[in-house]
């Protein structure tokens, strides 16, 4: 990816300007491929987790007063005897709560056929409780009921749907108001019936929302319908009426007591008065129970959570909406949560542009990576569920790539400074070079440079004489050691080597680095000079070997200018060097050349009137003349720096 990356933006100019536009492109790219894996269904389950997650993080609520619950646990079924219980059974705990004058009484059990004894006692009771709900199953809508109302209260109307929505993972995180029966018939769930019959007392009726008429409103409270793509979701049972459940807690989250309690007066006088009752089974033999969020902890053991009691978290939260301002649960549209994910791309991204150093990217990284789901959670405490599994992946990933893309590149500079230069810069030029190669390079090559710095040429006198006495490999390591003093010399003096001419040597100092002030062109003026003088020092040692070894000895000359030049890569394909080009390169190989009748001892120092300007109170000179050098059209003022040999 990185390196199609680099190949993408690598024409355009400026390598700041190059990793900004890369930085952008990886931006929306992993912005793009997080939405589109989003989009495939393969974060789905890791964006339930983290919902549910977000729930057990939350401050349990405290209970609803205005819900209670009846549940028939084990000891229950051991004191009736048998299970299903008896309709007389039935019939008189229900008698037991009506004595408290509740609001109204689910009764969450299936009775869609006698159970003697006591049954003509339990349609008795269900024909004059107005405020009595029962339950049936509509399951699945190609084979009718899967369990039929109690007939009673079914003729009554006094009946409604027990239906939950499991998620692929068998979690319970989404609740029905309504579903369709298998004959068109738009049916009311158990929750919403209790609600909508607690709120009546209230003078709060259902209607159809101001701003869409296919919305349930209750009060001031609009329901939003969840869609197939709501939230985390892709392609989900979005059948009936569903919205997003809001649980207060974990299993316990309201006010219970036993059947046998009930039945033996053992509860307070007034518990039932004017709540809503839910009668339901929690025993672990009946298995009705399902996961929630409270359920899926990883470490924890599971806390499963009865049908009975699912039914009266959806009640509270539909009342708890209309009555208490509770927030209901909802999602962005698919725009905002786009939009969402593709900031958080660019914030890693950023993060990776502007930092340099791995150990504080990978830190800001993690900061990064923990504010979205940091942002996530407040969001769903306010009652917003926003993606936060995709903003993580975004801010790692688009980083990631950033990062990736920004090593390839200085691995690529790097290696382009280093093919240029190779050995022929010292380390404390190198690493100019590279903390400058911004600046230098353009392209995958040093951008030509024009600047004021100082040449250096070198030649080897007689070496034509010396070549005819010597084998080809006697003089080619001869010619080395020459070459590996000499350029030492010039590496000494913060000079670098622009290339090796047979005997000769051509240097350069102020570059690639230029030198704009004064000061610092003479400084490499001053360096040039000073380098020459050590050169033929160092000619001096080697000529004493040679002469010891009975190798040739040998003399050389020097041509140094100073003026302004182009410094810059050269060629292409295979084939790239560092070098300079311009008339002061000129000058200084026609200074080396120059009159070669003109002694100098051992090592003859030309230079041109530019350099002398900058070095003429530093070192020892003699006015050799005005002369107009080879290819020059106007006459050069030559100067000789004197040495003692």
């Amino acid at each position: 990816m990185w390196k199609r990356l680099g190949q993408r933006v690598g024409e355009w100019g400026d390598p700041a300007i190059k990793l900004r536009l890369a930085t952008a492109i990886a931006s929306l790219a992993v912005g793009g491929a997080v939405i589109t894996l989003r989009l495939t269904g393969w974060l789905q389950l890791w964006e339930l987790v983290t919902l549910d997650r977000f729930f057990r993080w939350r401050t349990l609520e405290p209970r609803d007063p205005r819900i209670a619950i009846v549940a028939i646990n084990e000891t229950d079924i051991r004191n009736i005897g048998q299970w299903p219980a008896p309709d007389e059974k039935i019939a008189e705990l229900l008698e037991k709560i009506q004595q408290q004058q509740p609001t109204a009484i689910a009764l969450d059990l299936y009775r869609d056929f006698p159970l003697e004894p006591g049954h003509q006692r339990l349609v008795e009771f269900f024909q004059t409780t107005p405020h009595l709900i029962g339950i049936f199953e509509v399951g699945n809508l190609n084979r009718g009921f899967e369990v039929n109302p109690p007939p009673v209260l079914s003729q009554l109307g006094q009946v409604a749907a027990s239906d939950l929505v499991l998620d692929p993972d068998g979690t319970v995180r989404r609740g029905l108001l309504y579903l369709e029966s298998a004959e068109g018939e738009v049916v009311e769930t158990l929750a919403l019936r209790l609600a909508a019959t607690y709120l009546e007392a209230k003078n709060i009726y259902p209607r159809a929302a101001v701003e869409n008429p296919h919305y349930l409103q209750l009060g001031d409270t609009v329901f939003f319908p969840l869609k197939s793509h709501h939230g985390s979701y892709v392609r989900t049972y979005a059948q009936g009426y569903q919205i997003m459940m809001n649980f207060r807690g974990p299993p316990g989250s309201f006010e219970t007591v036993s059947m046998t309690d009930v039945l033996e007066g053992k509860v307070p006088p007034k518990l039932f008065r004017d709540r809503l009752v839910l009668v339901g089974a929690i025993a672990h033999s009946l298995q009705d129970f399902f996961n929630t969020p409270y359920g899926n902890g990883l470490i924890t053991s599971p806390q499963r959570t009865s049908g009975v009691e699912v039914h009266a978290h959806l009640t509270s939260q539909i009342l708890s909406a209309v009555l208490d301002e509770r927030p209901l649960i909802r999602a962005w549209s698919d725009p905002g949560e786009y939009l969402w994910i593709f900031a958080w791309s660019a914030v890693g991204a950023a993060i990776a542009h502007k930092q340099r150093s791995f150990f504080r990217t990978a830190i800001a990284i993690v900061l990064a990576a923990g504010t979205p789901i940091v942002g996530s959670y407040y969001a769903f405490s306010i009652g917003w569920w926003i993606p936060a599994i995709p903003a993580v992946l975004s801010v790692v990933g688009s980083a990631v790539v950033v990062t990736g893309y920004a090593a390839t590149v200085e691995r690529r500079e790097r290696q382009v400074v280093m093919n240029l230069f190779g050995r022929h810069v010292t380390p404390k030029i190198a690493s100019a070079i590279w903390q400058q190669r911004h600046q230098i390079l353009k392209q995958g090559q040093i951008a030509g440079q024009q600047m004021t710095a100082t040449v250096l040429f070198t030649d080897l006198k007689g070496f034509s004489t010396v070549a005819e006495e010597m084998r080809p490999e006697q003089l080619m390591a001869w010619l080395n050691e020459y070459m590996q003093a000499m350029g030492q010399v010039v590496l000494d003096h913060n000079g670098a080597i622009d290339k090796f001419i047979g005997d000769a040597i051509m240097a350069a100092f102020g570059v690639p680095i230029p030198s704009v002030t004064p000061a610092n062109i003479g400084r490499d003026a001053v360096a040039a000079i000073n380098c020459a003088l050590v050169m033929a020092t160092r000619l001096q040692a080697l000529n004493r070997q040679w002469q010891a070894r009975g190798e040739p000895t040998v003399a050389m000359r020097v041509g140094i200018a100073t003026g302004s030049l182009v410094a810059g890569s050269l060629g292409g394909g295979q084939r790239i060097d560092y070098t300079i080009i311009g008339d002061t390169v000129n000058i200084a190989a026609r200074l080396e050349s120059f009159d070669k009748s003109l002694n100098g001892g051992m090592c003859r120092i030309l230079i041109s009137e530019e350099t002398y300007e900058y070095i003429k109170d530093e070192f020892p000179t003699k006015f050799i003349g005005s002369v107009l050098l080879k290819g020059r059209m106007q006459a050069t003022k030559i100067y000789q720096v004197l040495w003692e040999e």
